[in-house]
């Protein structure tokens, strides 16, 4: 289940990407959508990473290293 919400939040970052590029080009930068999309961009990559500390601290998914 925790997986399935990171994934979700994955997607919805680069759906408000893609929505602020548009905005971006198509607008050019003069309405407030483009300032939209960036607020519901980092108010999910803050949710991001505060599902994946949670889900860290609860054991349900484990952090790996790089083997050499």
């Amino acid at each position: 289940m925790i997986k399935i919400l990171i994934v979700a939040c994955l997607i919805g970052i680069i759906i408000s990407l893609g929505t602020g590029l548009f905005h971006l080009v198509n607008d050019k930068g003069n309405s407030k959508k483009m300032a939209n999309a960036l607020t519901i961009r980092v108010a999910l990559s803050v949710a991001l990473f505060v599902l994946l500390f949670i889900a860290w601290k609860q054991g349900l998914i484990q952090p790996h290293g790089i083997s050499k």
